[in-house]
């Protein structure tokens, strides 16, 4: 099952950040709570974390890129447990 990866409240009234960096690569496991991502404000520096275990499958926005709560960002393969 796939998951979407997306800006969640950024606080402060805070619409829009930057996206800074990926921590994580297309292919890699990622842990609950794991930071994946990186987004800068005019204030502060914020980890995006996983919400869910998985292998990070696709990066939809790059360094410097414009980004707004509630875009998707990414998308998470969950592991199903058998």
């Amino acid at each position: 099952m796939s998951h979407q990866v997306f800006i969640n409240d950024l606080g402060d009234g805070v619409e829009e950040a930057v996206f800074a960096a990926w921590l994580k690569d297309v292919g890699d496991f990622v842990a609950v709570g794991e930071p994946i991502a990186e987004v800068m404000t005019d204030k502060v520096n914020l980890e995006i974390e996983s919400t869910v275990a998985g292998v990070l499958t696709n990066q939809d926005c790059e360094p410097e890129d414009s980004v707004r709560i509630g875009q998707v960002i990414g998308v998470i393969e969950v592991q199903q447990e058998s």
